[in-house]
């Protein structure tokens, strides 16, 4: 399995991003993949979900962005997208596209495969 991410950048606080990751190399779609997420480092800090999204349909949100991220996936064309509304500084963080065969994951090491990861960067 590949994952691209695409769609970082630098923003101001108070406005949107849309992440995308790019999944190639699953014989069916990324709905054959039982837990997709979104994951995010800040420089110096440990790597922790976002947002996951499993095939079962459970979906997790961290607190910190409830209300305001949106994990979702588009079956036919193989993408995982996060969609990030008013965003804040405390945002600032590599995030990274990750894949799971657990039914149901939050935590960093339950996930075996990674993109390279999309720098998101919000100013004040």
């Amino acid at each position: 399995v590949h994952l691209a991410e695409s769609g970082g950048g630098l923003v101001q606080a108070g406005g949107s991003l849309r992440l995308s990751c790019a999944v190639s190399g699953v014989s069916g779609s990324i709905f054959d993949i039982p837990t997709m997420g979104w994951l995010r480092q800040p420089p110096g800090k440990e790597r922790k979900s976002v947002a996951t999204i499993s095939s079962s349909g459970s979906i997790y949100y961290a607190d910190s962005v409830k209300g305001r991220f949106t994990i979702s996936r588009d079956n036919a064309k193989n993408t995982l997208y996060l969609e990030m509304n008013n965003l804040q500084p405390e945002d600032t963080a590599m995030y990274y596209c990750a894949a799971t065969e657990f039914a149901y994951a939050t935590m960093a090491y339950n996930f075996a495969e990674w993109g390279q990861g999309t720098q998101v960067t919000v100013s004040s």
